[in-house]
């Protein structure tokens, strides 16, 4: 039988956040080289799009009501669908190359995926 983890008691425990720090980086440093320099306004918005996956998570975790951390969590997976969009639109213009766009949207996916579990686990 597996066996289950402890709840988690702060928020840098959960999974979830620490794959979206992992996405808020790689974001970071693809926006901050290349041809997405210049676009300062794909980039700005990607770069907060992508801090608000994390701090959302976070914040949700942190409140003391399940309602309010439902709707912590429903901005973050928000959020995280935005991000999504802006990798395909920066890949289509040639400022993220296939790969890290791959890595990118398989991250988003995943926390995506995540941030639904997690609003499940702490029920309707």
């Amino acid at each position: 039988m597996p066996s289950r983890r402890a709840p988690a008691t702060t928020f840098e425990e959960l999974l979830v956040w620490q794959r979206a720090k992992e996405l808020s980086l790689r974001v970071y440093r693809v926006t901050g080289q290349g041809p997405f320099v210049r676009d300062l306004g794909l980039r700005s918005q990607i770069q907060r799009a992508v801090v608000s996956v994390m701090s959302n998570i976070a914040e949700g975790f942190e409140r003391n009501s399940r309602a309010s951390s439902h709707g912590f969590l429903a901005i973050a997976r928000g959020s995280a669908g935005e991000v999504r969009s802006q990798v395909y639109l920066a890949e289509e213009l040639g400022y993220v190359n296939a790969e890290d766009a791959r890595i990118l949207l398989s991250l988003c996916r995943e926390i995506t995926k995540m941030i639904i579990a997690l609003r499940k686990s702490l029920g309707a």
